[in-house]
């Protein structure tokens, strides 16, 4: 009898001793993210009216503090011979460090309030990791963009989850059929995750390209007369 009764008394003083325990809270912090980013702004030759704006966001092999590696290829690369009417800017993107939409949606809006841009007319484009970046921001951003042109870049889940929220967004994709560096499925899945949804998209993918599709692209002035054409 007493055997049981200690037996008894040692099953129920363990449930007490192992039962857990719920408590509420609550946390308030104010959390100061301090960025910063280089980047050259072209101006058009005149800015008395408004003009619009090309931003163009670099690969990962030019990343760091030397802004001359952004003239390398791109819109920069272009103008060096082909004047555009248009403002360009390009960041350039630390050592170590990946495109942050929201630095970068900071960055634009800073430059548009400086400068005589027509906010009807801003165009994102990027290469490779660019790409990337340019995808990411136009979905956290779609309202700001007149149209978008990612070159051989890979895609994150969340533009492949949210899909159509750049429905109305004109987009032209360009993927060579070769790249090593990035597969060009990642082009392919997000083009036929947009197709049925946006009316104004297309992806061209180049036979005998490797990771370098953008230089047929960006050196030609068929893409920059495509954007410029563009107005929300």
């Amino acid at each position: 009898m007493k055997k049981n009764l200690y037996l008894f008394l040692f099953v129920i003083t363990s449930s007490f001793l192992t039962a857990q325990i719920e408590t509420k809270g609550t946390i308030s912090k104010e959390i100061i993210n301090k960025f910063e980013l280089n980047y050259i702004l072209v101006k058009p030759i005149t800015e008395n009216i408004r003009k619009p704006l090309i931003i163009f966001l670099h690969g990962s092999g030019e990343r760091g503090n030397d802004l001359e590696k952004l003239k390398v290829h791109g819109p920069l690369k272009y103008i060096k011979s082909n004047p555009l009417d248009a403002y360009i800017l390009a960041p350039q993107c630390p050592e170590n460090k990946y495109w942050d939409a929201e630095e970068l949606f900071l960055l634009i809006n800073k430059v548009v309030t400086d400068n005589n841009i027509d906010t009807n007319r801003i165009y994102l484009t990027g290469l490779s990791m660019g790409a990337w970046g340019a995808w990411n921001l136009a979905y956290a951003h779609p309202e700001m963009f007149a149209a978008l042109v990612p070159i051989a870049g890979f895609v994150d889940r969340v533009p492949m989850i949210e899909g159509c929220k750049i429905a109305k967004l004109p987009i032209r994709m360009f993927h060579g059929l070769l790249d090593n560096v990035v597969d060009v499925q990642y082009s392919v899945s997000i083009y036929k995750k947009l197709k049925d949804c946006n009316k104004d998209i297309q992806l061209e993918i180049f036979d005998n390209a490797f990771h370098d599709s953008w230089s047929r692209v960006y050196d030609n002035s068929e893409i920059y007369n495509w954007m410029l054409s563009k107005s929300k």
